[in-house]
């Protein structure tokens, strides 16, 4: 009796099988070593004959079977990368909370888990999850510099010890997290207010303007043009009008990110900070901003995403020769200039610079040196203050208004 021939289909799953595992299982240059020196031992040991060249051989290859035992199994895990606060400030504490999950129906191998957090790795074990059960992993650290930093992806990794062949996969991607500048709260910003009848309504009820506000009775010295005659006669008394005063506070805040102009790192950021708070003041004060950095120009509506730009300023070699020009034609009639600079800016330069600004404009220059004592210069058409520390801004703003 002529044996039955087997289908192949029953060769497929097989077939299937060893497939998804060498697409898995990634051998590193180390196994790759190892691999090659077995072969080459067992090719010596057949011509030359010598024992410890077939010792060798095995050896390696016994190696290497461990180390493909070691990183079999189930690693179909999913995960979620979640962090309660997207936004933080320099210096506050971040938690990232790491959940990884078994979707499947078979219960899951012992793995790594392998965290990118900027540019460090986090590692921590995954236990062997059984179906649809889930471990959740708190990992904490501390934002110690302003940046936007990328938190994930996430890899699972099974393997030997070694480091000869490893089973890797992401579960999870990345999410950035806005390290945002520290920053002062400053007083009422008035620095740069001018009556415009163009400008926005500003809330103060004057006898000039445009805008029209309302009513009240005569007052001795009241201009007798601003009486409203029609309510004059229903009334049987003198009405005066009122409007609310309109003001033009459009803000040119600008920053030198040339590097050769600070002395460090630390008044780099010393700047940014200066930077940071005025513009954060000036929106809380709902002053039209406009904001000129590295070349980029930028109108901001709200403080998040003005703190969300400052996050990703860095000093930059060569940056625009003339940060005056830059500036003007950014925001031309803008009621004040702010220029941020570095200790290592002449005086010469920055009055060279001012001279091109709007006379009729309000102007100042606040110079950052971690070294220096807080001081205030007027010049002819702007002020110079030096910053020692950003505790001394509020000081300094408040005695420039």
């Amino acid at each position: 009796m002529m044996a039955r021939p087997i289908p192949l289909s029953r060769f497929r799953p097989t077939t299937a099988l060893l497939q998804r595992a060498l697409l898995r299982d990634y051998v590193s240059p180390l196994g790759w070593t190892i691999l090659v020196a077995a072969v080459l031992c067992a090719v010596g040991y057949i011509a030359l004959g010598w024992n410890e060249l077939l010792a060798m051989t095995v050896i390696w290859t016994i190696l290497l079977i461990i180390a493909i035992v070691m990183s079999l199994g189930n690693t179909g895990f999913s995960a979620r990368l979640d962090v309660p606060a997207r936004r933080i400030m320099v210096g506050d504490d971040i938690t990232v909370n790491v959940t990884v999950s078994n979707p499947g129906r078979a219960t899951t191998a012992h793995a790594h888990g392998d965290l990118l957090i900027g540019d460090d790795h986090e590692g921590f074990p995954i236990p062997a999850l059984s179906p649809r059960q889930s471990r959740q992993t708190a990992i904490g650290f501390t934002a110690a510099s302003r940046a936007v930093l990328s938190v994930g992806p996430l890899r699972v990794r099974k393997g030997d010890p070694f480091g000869l062949i490893r089973h890797e996969k992401t579960v999870a991607d990345r999410i950035d997290v806005y390290i945002h500048p520290r920053t002062i709260r400053l007083h009422t910003l008035n620095a740069g207010i001018q009556r415009d009848l163009e400008g926005q309504p500003s809330g103060d009820i004057v006898d000039d303007d445009l805008d029209f506000y309302g009513l009240r009775e005569y007052e001795p010295g009241d201009d007798m043009r601003n009486v409203h005659w029609l309510s004059t006669a229903k009334a049987g008394t003198l009405m005066i009008r009122q409007y609310e005063a309109t003001r033009r506070t459009t803000t040119a805040l600008v920053l030198d990110v040339d590097p050769t102009h600070y002395a460090s790192r630390e008044e780099f950021e010393l700047a940014v900070s200066v930077h940071a708070s005025i513009g954060v003041q000036c929106l809380m004060q709902q002053r039209p901003l406009r904001t000129v950095v590295a070349g980029h120009r930028d109108d901001p509506r709200t403080t998040m995403t003005f703190l969300d730009a400052c996050s990703t300023i860095e000093p930059k070699d060569r940056p625009e020769t003339n940060l005056a020009a830059s500036t003007l034609n950014h925001c031309p009639d803008a009621s004040l200039y702010c220029l941020t600079v570095g200790s290592g800016n002449p005086d010469d330069d920055i009055k060279r610079m001012m001279l091109t600004m709007p006379p009729g404009s309000s102007r100042m220059v606040l110079r950052t040196d971690p070294s220096a004592q807080r001081s205030l210069r007027r010049f002819d058409g702007f002020t110079l203050a030096v910053i020692g520390s950003l505790d001394d801004l509020p000081l300094i703003m408040e005695a420039m208004a």
